[in-house]
């Protein structure tokens, strides 16, 4: 892997190799941009089958950050860490802890949280080194699961999606067929039912489907059944790109909005259910409740501020909307217009994120 040439096509500002022998620690730390603020974003830890594929992983993920991070209206930039190892053996207190002082070293530049692999509990350990990690427990004054946030925000941003499909952002009576429900469907499930939405749910999990047959009166169907069902919204909350040639002749939804990462296969299909008028609210933007969430704990955490700036969701994704008619592209390339213009205008009278300078953390976040 050519490693600069990379960096120089997307513009990274920064790879960082972190290496302690006595707790086996691996890990790599990418900076994509700190244009906004300082960059935020998750450490992953995996047993990865190279050295090459961990760092693009950790590139490609930083980026995602940045777009996530500026789309979402956040002062902060995208990064991303990746541990490389098995979390199910490999993990030590140590480990955690070495990995902490790296995250120190860098001065603000770059603030860490849980992802996949990695726990509440490893980010406490990384808090006993430094300060510049959220996500943890709340007796250190963090928000506690994400997982009823993530989905408030998912709720509000399928309101705004629902304004542009069916002229109302009332889901009452509505039919919304949910892949998936785990925590974050689950709790947007509730928010469904209570407005009076009629629910169709899947998941590959039977005492997740029942327990969701049980509290919401839903239908139940089989995994390869939710595409084709007569729903008015499609919401994707499991696997990625199943938004793609075999799915898409099937979807009867004039919606799409869900909470799963990377729902489109390939751009094409994101093109594609742009010519058949479907309404795709873009994962990122309708999914960042809980980024938002734990960006809120750097300011010391407090629910109903958080919950306000979860609420922007909605006018984020009527924003993309906005832009995706306005230039006449398919609303995943309008949510990538929206972030990269935010974070040009802000580009054009600030430098490159510091802990030093005049732009203290605390009032950039």
């Amino acid at each position: 892997m050519k490693i600069f040439d990379y960096m120089t096509n997307y513009d990274y500002e920064q790879l960082v190799f972190c290496q302690d022998e006595n707790s086996g620690l691996k890990a790599i730390i990418a900076i994509h941009d700190t244009t906004i603020g300082p960059a935020l974003g998750g450490t992953r830890m995996w047993p990865y089958a190279s050295e090459d594929a961990a760092i693009e992983d950790a590139l490609r993920l930083a980026r995602g950050m940045t777009y996530k991070n500026a789309a979402a209206g956040l002062n902060l930039g995208g990064g991303k860490a990746v541990i490389i190892g098995d979390p199910r053996k490999d993990k030590s207190e140590e480990m955690f802890r070495a990995f902490g002082r790296f995250v120190q070293g860098l001065n603000g530049r770059y603030i860490t949280a849980e992802d996949v692999g990695t726990t509440v509990e490893d980010m406490d350990l990384i808090h006993l080194e430094t300060d510049f990690v959220t996500g943890i427990s709340p007796a250190f004054g963090s928000s506690g699961n994400p997982s009823p946030v993530t989905a408030y925000g998912l709720y509000v941003g399928m309101k705004a999606a629902a304004v542009e499909a069916f002229g109302s952002d009332s889901l009452e009576g509505k039919t919304v067929a949910v892949q998936g429900v785990g925590n974050v469907a689950f709790e947007l499930c509730n928010y469904l039912h209570k407005e009076g939405a009629q629910l169709i749910v899947t998941d590959i999990n039977k005492a997740a489907v029942d327990r969701a047959v049980e509290a919401f009166n839903a239908k139940a169907v089989d995994p390869d059944e939710i595409y084709g069902v007569d729903a008015d919204i499609f919401s994707p909350c499991a696997l990625g790109a199943v938004v793609n040639d075999e799915t898409i002749p099937q979807l009867k939804a004039k919606v799409i909005a869900g909470s799963a990462n990377n729902q489109l296969k390939d751009t094409k299909h994101g093109d594609r259910i742009h010519e058949m008028g479907i309404v795709y609210a873009p994962d990122y933007v309708i999914n960042a409740g809980g980024v938002i969430n734990v960006a809120d704990e750097l300011n010391g955490y407090n629910k109903e501020r958080a919950l306000k700036r979860v609420e922007t969701i909605y006018n984020n994704v009527a924003k993309v909307l906005e832009i995706s008619k306005r230039d006449g592209i398919p609303t995943y390339l309008a949510a990538d217009r929206m972030a990269e213009e935010r974070i040009q205008k802000i580009q054009k009278s600030r430098s490159q994120f510091s802990l030093n300078n005049k732009h203290i953390l605390s009032n950039r976040i």
